[in-house]
């Protein structure tokens, strides 16, 4: 098994935070959770599949992964070599003119969202590709072909920013003071932009801070109210609702 990533191009790196190439030799099955990034993922070698109430659900050898609430789980088949692209948090507006928001808990085929044609050309160059440095080079030919010229939402930039100052734990109506925007027109700019509502994306970021504190020597009381949650039941409430676990449980066996 391998997860090596890469940096972007300069001309990709305000829209993309990274590429990682990962290949697994053994067919496996494993969980994915709720993180600030849409993913495209092209598969190489090997196939991937969705499980959904105990059914594999096969994907496409192109696809991309909206924003979350929830764990999914994945089932790779041996040999599976793939390249995801981890966009950063405004970054696919830039490339295509659905709404994100559309993708939110969704895994769906590229071809729905870019040229067919150009889907299906770099899938058959990256099939026959034989190094890691010409895979990402087709990968990022592909994005650039797409990448449309257009401002960058600054306002949302500065949402963004100041939810992850906060780690998740700002205040709708504290962020909407401190842009000085009213709620409706703020949060459907947001949600067009950035995959899911200010309040959902500031969930998720809290959520990544408590796994990042689970590292730590503090108790499960401390990381609770840290993170500003009401209590204890509602903190194990969001925590298995992302990880399908409990803190206490995930803390002794991590996945």
């Amino acid at each position: 098994m391998r997860f090596d990533k890469f940096i972007p191009s300069p001309p990709l790196q305000p829209y993309i935070r990274q590429y990682v190439v990962s290949e697994h030799t053994l067919e496996g099955q494993y969980k994915v959770f709720p993180g600030a990034s849409l993913v495209i993922g092209f598969q190489y070698k090997g196939r991937l599949s969705v499980v959904r109430e105990e059914k594999d659900i096969g994907l496409t050898p192109s696809g991309i992964t909206g924003l979350t609430d929830h764990y999914k789980i994945f089932k790779n088949s041996a040999d599976i070599g793939t390249i995801l692209v981890y966009f950063s948090e405004t970054g696919l507006a830039h490339f295509q003119a659905h709404p994100v928001h559309e993708l939110f808990n969704q895994s769906i085929s590229l071809d729905q969202l870019f040229d067919p044609d150009k889907v299906r050309e770099t899938e058959e160059k990256l099939y026959l590709a034989k190094t890691d440095l010409l895979r990402i080079q087709l990968v990022e030919r592909f994005l650039l072909s797409q990448l449309k010229e257009m401002q960058h939402d600054r306002l949302i930039l500065e949402a963004v920013r100041l939810i992850y100052d906060s780690k998740g734990t700002i205040r709708i109506k504290d962020l909407l003071e401190k842009l000085y925007l009213s709620q409706s027109p703020f949060e459907k700019r947001f949600r067009k932009v950035v995959g899911t509502s200010p309040k959902k994306f500031a969930s998720i970021i809290r959520f990544n801070a408590v796994l990042d504190s689970l590292g730590s020597t503090k108790s499960l009381t401390e990381i609770c109210y840290e993170n500003d949650f009401f209590d204890q039941a509602h903190f194990i409430h969001d925590f298995r609702q992302f990880t399908g676990d409990t803190p206490e449980h995930f803390r002794r066996s991590p996945e």
